[in-house]
């Protein structure tokens, strides 16, 4: 089941209750083309991976969240391990260069976000 998700409150209280579950957090909005397309998809994802949590943010409702995450483009799927982003996941084709901090050498990768397939892998391989 996809949440939906209207604020940083209920974006916190969702990180908190998965605990050590892999969450997936869709932006979008409803105009978007894209994002039409790959929600059925994501939707069946979060019934097949019932250990992973799925939300959804809206990104004209919620702009504010939009803004702390640096949404750039739609959809984009951001992912949590723990309270903390993992990895990021874009339709704009491009790997970003940049750390979270320089002491850490764990990148965080955007990558197409209309491509299921791509969603998959990455949601397998860091649940």
């Amino acid at each position: 089941m996809v949440q939906n998700i209207r604020d940083m409150d209920e974006l916190k209280a969702l990180l908190k209750s998965a605990e050590n579950k892999l969450v997936v957090i869709e932006f979008s909005a409803k105009w978007c083309g894209p994002c039409k397309r790959i929600y059925p998809l994501f939707h069946e994802m979060s019934v097949q991976y019932r250990n992973v949590m799925f939300a959804s943010v809206n990104v004209d409702n919620a702009q504010e969240l939009a803004q702390i995450y640096h949404i750039k483009a739609i959809p984009t799927f951001q992912m949590f391990k723990q309270a903390q982003k993992v990895t990021v996941f874009s339709r704009m084709k491009r790997a970003i260069c940049c750390y979270r901090s320089e002491s850490l050498s764990e990148p965080i990768f955007e990558l197409c976000g209309t491509d299921a397939k791509k969603l998959e892998e990455k949601i397998q391989e860091l649940m």
